[in-house]
């Protein structure tokens, strides 16, 4: 199979759209894919290089305004319809589609070829965040341009799909996420690495992610004074100076990735995520597959991961009286901490990244030869939702476990 990839963002930025581009960039390497990936680039003229077997187009990019490291690709629709014109992929792969990415929607309908997009970023309901509310309705009516040329539209969680699908767009499915669980595992909770964050040998409250403004971790100041615990905050981002500020109590790791990542995760104790606007949140898997309960916010992605009272605690958005008394609910009972971190190992078992794949490349064939949309609104109006299929439950609601639902 011929495939293009046109990612919002990529290497060197580790985010979750990079980690599973790299991820589904191995598995088509090892199927003898040919594949393209088109990026931005960290600088202003186009660069090509290779990845995992796949040669990367890098466009010329700006930085973002306060995230420098986010870029921006630069150009218009024609200079994609170029790439994708004398590439001749049988699909295009849209990652996190927002600007770069509705550039390529409208190429490839266009030219004819057959689309998928990864819904992976709640990037509308940032706009209040960064203090510009009067952009979220601009920035849904783009989402949803996008998503209704997509052949089909491919959503992380039941909430993303509920979303997605309450806003009238048609053709959506779900697609989950993988997780390493030979990376990511109690084995490597390291006892000299807990005593360089915690010499008077608290147990530890852990965070992992980006350190922006969206991710909420200033939330987290109110676990700061949590008897007999350091609160441990991995990752970077412009909002790390003000935080350390805010919370000077705690340990800031910086950016930490392979095995010292693993190590650091399996090393917690219990482990947050205060963020509102996860579609679905891979930090979680990664901490419940090293043996780690969570306590995270009852909204998006973690709805379909927490299993309230088993492998954590959800609170809901805003209540962050909630958020305390979770974690102090699980760092004062030692014996129901090891059994939700027992439930939070076994429920992510299987949840590998080479059946994730597996899936994704049965969407791709499925939309290959199927009629390409030609304009955003040919199938139907974005404010209609007449043809759309029943919302769907989350997990919890369905099943008491995890098992047998398809990941």
């Amino acid at each position: 199979m011929r495939i293009a990839i046109v990612a919002e963002s990529f290497l060197p930025l580790m985010n979750g759209v990079t980690h599973s581009i790299l991820r589904v960039l191995e598995h088509l390497q090892e199927r003898g894919d040919e594949v393209l990936v088109i990026a931005p680039s960290t600088t202003d003229t186009d660069v090509l290089d290779v990845v995992h077997g796949a040669v990367v187009h890098r466009l010329p990019s700006v930085p973002l305004a306060g995230y420098a490291n986010v870029r921006v690709a630069l150009g218009g629709v024609y200079r994609v319809k170029r790439i994708l014109a004398d590439y001749a992929p049988d699909v295009v792969h849209l990652a996190s589609p927002f600007v770069l990415g509705w550039r390529a929607a409208q190429a490839a309908s266009q030219l004819g070829i057959p689309t998928v997009a990864i819904y992976q970023t709640e990037v509308p309901s940032y706009a209040a965040r960064y203090g510009v509310p009067f952009l979220e309705n601009w920035a849904w009516n783009r989402v949803e341009n996008i998503h209704l040329l997509a052949g089909r539209t491919l959503a992380p969680s039941t909430f993303a799909l509920n979303q997605l699908r309450g806003r009238g767009i048609p053709r959506v499915d779900m697609w989950r996420r993988g997780v390493d669980t030979a990376r990511f595992n109690p084995e490597k909770r390291d006892g000299g690495w807990r005593a360089s964050v915690a010499p008077g040998g608290e147990r530890l409250i852990g965070y992992v992610g980006r350190l922006a403004v969206e991710k909420q971790v200033e939330d987290l100041a109110v676990l700061a004074d949590v008897p007999g615990t350091r609160l441990v905050i991995v990752g970077d981002g412009p909002q790390r100076a003000a935080l350390e500020e805010a919370i000077p109590s705690a340990a800031f790791t910086g950016f930490l990735g392979g095995e010292e990542l693993a190590r650091a995760v399996a090393s917690f104790d219990l482990f947050v995520h205060p963020g509102e606007f996860e579609t679905f949140c891979q930090t979680i898997q990664e901490a419940m597959a090293s043996g780690v309960p969570v306590v995270a916010t009852g909204r998006g992605g973690p709805l379909d991961l927490v299993e309230n009272s088993r492998t954590g605690w959800l609170y809901e958005p805003g209540d962050l009286a909630g958020l305390r008394s979770r974690v102090m609910d699980l760092m004062g009972d030692d014996a129901k901490r090891r059994a939700f971190a027992t439930a939070a190992h076994a429920s992510v078992q299987g949840r590998t990244w080479p059946a994730l794949c597996g899936d994704l490349i049965r969407h791709y064939r499925e939309v290959i030869g199927q009629p390409v949309s030609t304009s955003p609104t040919s199938d139907i109006p974005a404010s209609s939702t007449s043809d759309i299929p029943p919302l769907v439950e989350p997990f919890e609601t369905k099943a008491a476990s995890h098992e047998g639902v398809a990941l």
